[in-house]
């Protein structure tokens, strides 16, 4: 872990001459103190570059270092693409979201009413908020690799049985959300990449998000690399789009968390479907689920918010009680969602009754503790700076 004694005397040091604080010296500041947090982390865990977006009240700053590619030597930019692993979940939230609001589909109806193929099966008593909260019953992390097609993906969804009751246990999984997005997409009668760009991407102005990236904008994709340091990027699979394939910048995303806290002008139904996406359906030991989103009652200790997003809320099945009725969106939480690949690893977090939003964006996976802690760190600088 890096060493954090760094940035405490820092934060000292900027303490002690913060007597201008117009917002150029601010910014200034928040530099100096990512730079103490940040060059060290890249150092100990062998990144080659990192993207950091902060939004303080709708303002936008970028902090950026290192190299996109270190083959070329390309910098790191606010418009460099790094590929966003799980983060691309919350889209696939939005999305479904979206069919709601406009009536399209019902969150709170079974699986089976909207995929005819599924009658008969577990998924007449799997509801669609089940599959977007982790909660269906026990679905394995990845896709079996044979599954190629949609013949075969509904073939083993058929043939698919719970583990455990539906609604007792959390278990992160990617055909479980991956599900709600083949079904978000039927909502609107278009593939699933081209309902998410026709209706989130484009009316949120996210022009900088792909699930293929286009020839024109292949200079600014990253490029991402292994725990050995091997150039690597994701390989496209079944469900990759719904469940992990969104390839974005901190530009975009810092835009996708203002959306998230209420901040910017927005299309009345995109914005009531990114609220419907911070509904609580279950509380966890250390948080609370969202669809897709995590939410902590804010203020939240970092301990809690290491807990509750440790691998063994990935990795383990985690008991859960559902909230009833559902929690509708609240202002004074702070929501998260990590996310990585073979060659990425990701974080956003942001606390809406503060106006406080981080999208943290690296090439190479590293572990979700350190993302955490300098999330932290600098939401913790930035709320005293903003006191």
């Amino acid at each position: 872990m890096y060493n954090f004694k760094i940035a405490t005397i820092l934060l000292t040091c900027i303490s002690s001459f913060s007597g201008a604080n117009g917002p150029e010296r601010k910014i200034d500041n928040l530099q100096l103190y990512a730079d103490a947090l940040v060059k060290p982390l890249m150092q100990e865990n062998h990144i080659a570059g990192l993207s950091i977006a902060v939004s303080v009240n709708g303002k936008h700053t970028f902090l950026n270092y290192g190299l996109a590619s270190k083959a070329n030597g390309t910098a790191v930019s606010e418009h460099s693409l790094f590929e966003l692993g799980s983060i691309s979940k919350t889209f696939t939230a939005t999305l479904a979201c979206l069919a709601d609001v406009e009536g399209k589909l019902d969150l709170s109806k079974p699986v089976s009413q909207y995929l005819p193929q599924l009658k008969h099966t577990a998924f007449d008593k799997i509801n669609l908020y089940h599959l977007g909260t982790h909660t269906a019953g026990g679905f394995d992390l990845q896709l079996p690799d044979e599954v190629k097609n949609e013949t075969q993906l509904m073939d083993f969804y058929r043939s698919w049985t719970p583990d455990y009751a539906v609604g007792t246990q959390r278990i992160y999984t990617n055909p479980s959300i991956g599900l709600l997005g083949v079904i978000a997409g039927k909502a609107f009668q278009q593939p699933f990449p081209a309902a998410m760009t026709a209706h989130v991407f484009n009316k949120l102005q996210l022009s900088n998000t792909f699930y293929e990236v286009p020839a024109a904008s292949m200079e600014q994709y990253a490029q991402g690399y292994d725990k050995t340091d091997q150039p690597v990027r994701v390989n496209p699979a079944m469900l990759a789009n719904e469940a992990y394939g969104v390839k974005s910048c901190t530009a975009d995303m810092i835009k996708f968390v203002d959306a998230n806290m209420g901040i910017g002008p927005m299309d009345k139904t995109i914005d009531a479907a990114i609220s419907k996406t911070h509904t609580g359906y279950f509380r966890t030991a250390s948080m609370t689920q969202d669809l897709i989103w995590e939410q902590y009652d804010y203020p939240v200790s970092l301990e809690r918010l290491q807990k509750g997003n440790a691998y063994d809320m990935i990795y383990q099945p985690n008991k859960v009680q559902e909230i009833k009725p559902h929690a509708k969106a609240k202002t004074q939480v702070l929501i998260n969602k990590t996310g990585s690949t073979n060659g990425f690893g990701g974080y956003v977090m942001c606390v809406p009754a503060q106006k406080i939003g981080i999208v943290i964006l690296a090439n190479k996976n590293y572990p979700n503790a350190v993302r955490i802690d300098l999330a932290y760190q600098l939401l913790s600088y930035l709320e005293k700076e903003g006191k």
